[in-house]
């Protein structure tokens, strides 16, 4: 039963967020899956996390508010980028945010806190595989920029871990390669002097 748990974690791929499509998690699975991300390393128990459903016409309303953002930004835009921005959002089904919100604390510091959000992105994201939905974590350009603090919402203390695009796929991700362990993975031994 173990090995059968460690397998789930060994076959976890993020496909092409293009190819996710409906259905998307419930609002049961939603909460389930928001349940399994918040069991994560917490010094404190500070909860410096939360998260941002973006669905339905959501999707397309951030779309538009990002492609407003990108033209500020950088100019007019082309056809294609302009097309890239409006569809961020709406390329998966759902897309859920993760944000980290630092607290005051005297004894845990602020990128502790934020580390604890990148463990609740990937607990998100593992949880999403479990139920049989593909995600796919990413950043992007809007990620950590002072206006996206008004876009998304966030206090002038939060800052974005990331966005998961979910939705099912249908076929196999080519694997990528992945490090060998031997090339990661060394054991500590004390420096002589």
């Amino acid at each position: 039963m173990q090995a059968d748990k460690l397998d789930l974690l060994l076959s976890r791929t993020s496909p092409p967020i293009h190819e996710l499509v409906e259905p998307a998690p419930s609002n049961s699975e939603i909460e389930r899956i928001v349940s399994a991300a918040i069991r994560v390393p917490d010094h404190g128990r500070l909860a410096p996390w939360r998260f941002i459903l973006f669905r339905g016409d959501a999707r397309i309303t951030v779309g538009q508010r990002l492609a407003a953002l990108a033209e500020a930004r950088e100019g007019p835009l082309s056809e294609g980028r302009r097309n890239q921005e409006l569809s961020r959002f709406s390329r998966a089904p759902l897309v859920i945010g993760i944000v980290s919100c630092t607290k005051e604390s005297p004894k845990i510091p602020e990128w502790e806190m934020f580390l604890s959000g990148g463990a609740a992105a990937m607990n998100l994201l593992n949880a999403v595989h479990a139920l049989g939905y593909k995600g796919n974590w990413i950043t992007n350009w809007y990620s950590d920029i002072p206006e996206s603090r008004d876009l998304f919402g966030l206090a002038p203390h939060e800052r974005i871990v990331g966005f998961v695009h979910i939705g099912t796929h249908q076929g196999e991700v080519p694997e990528r390669p992945r490090p060998a362990v031997s090339d990661v993975l060394s054991e500590w031994v004390a420096p002589t002097s």
